[in-house]
């Protein structure tokens, strides 16, 4: 995964594409926020979210839930905002947008990513 945060972090444009990355189909680094296709059901991204949320001693704000997508909410240490959104893109697979505070934060996104796919 290093080598996609070197990746990530010598583009300098708004849209980073690192195909195949460790476990992921897809992620991107988009505007802030950074988008990654997983090879888990839905609810399994939603329980692996909820769990690195706690694992990295978020504070949880909110969570909202429905059959296809799921918004969590949390804070770090820092007061930084942190959402997650996770969506349901087929019987087997989900995304994970992830964004940290208003203009995004690469390296905390990618952290939470590599919590989430750890848990899956």
């Amino acid at each position: 995964m290093s080598g996609v945060i070197a990746l990530l972090a010598s583009l300098s444009g708004c849209v980073a594409v690192v195909a195949g990355a460790a476990g992921a189909g897809t992620v991107a680094w988009v505007q802030g926020r950074l988008d990654a296709a997983l090879d888990a059901k839905f609810d399994r991204t939603e329980k692996a979210a909820n769990l690195a949320i706690t694992q990295l001693q978020f504070v949880k704000i909110s969570e909202k839930k429905d059959a296809r997508t799921a918004i969590l909410t949390a804070r770090t240490a820092e007061d930084k905002k942190v959402e997650i959104q996770i969506l349901s893109v087929g019987e087997a697979a989900s995304r994970a947008q992830i964004r940290v505070g208003v203009f995004g934060d690469q390296a905390l996104s990618l952290a939470v990513l590599d919590k989430i796919k750890a848990n899956l």
